[in-house]
């Protein structure tokens, strides 16, 4: 099993930024692509970014393009999503994953860290 454990939520206006992590232990990180999936108060989880296994590699959902950006230290086993120019929208649970690259799959889920960005 990997245990999965986010970081760094909280309240921020609009404009502001913000750093989550997600600590990996248990497994070995580095045989994993991992995700970025956000759920918003009534909505669907809906997938965020996603970061290769080298971290070489990454795409976006088109709502975060250009304003989010996922990295990844493997020495450390963590993933990072830095989040700038917040909206109100992006107020969520954001959840990391430990899948595969093109998310067919994901095996590993943590318990999500709550952003609240305040117009």
């Amino acid at each position: 099993q990997m245990q999965l454990v986010e970081s760094g939520g909280g309240l921020v206006q609009a404009g502001g930024s913000l750093r989550l992590s997600c600590a990996a232990s248990g497994r070995t990180f580095s045989n994993y692509a991992m995700h970025w999936f956000r759920q918003a108060p009534g909505k669907e989880r809906e997938f965020a970014a996603a970061i290769n296994w080298s971290g070489s590699s990454t795409y976006y959902a088109d709502f975060v393009k250009g304003r989010f950006t996922a990295s990844r230290d493997n020495a450390k086993n963590t993933m990072y999503l830095q989040m700038n120019s917040l909206k109100p929208e992006d107020t969520a649970v954001y959840y990391c994953a430990a899948g595969t690259y093109n998310g067919a799959r994901m095996y590993y889920w943590g318990n999500g860290t709550l952003v609240t960005v305040s117009s």
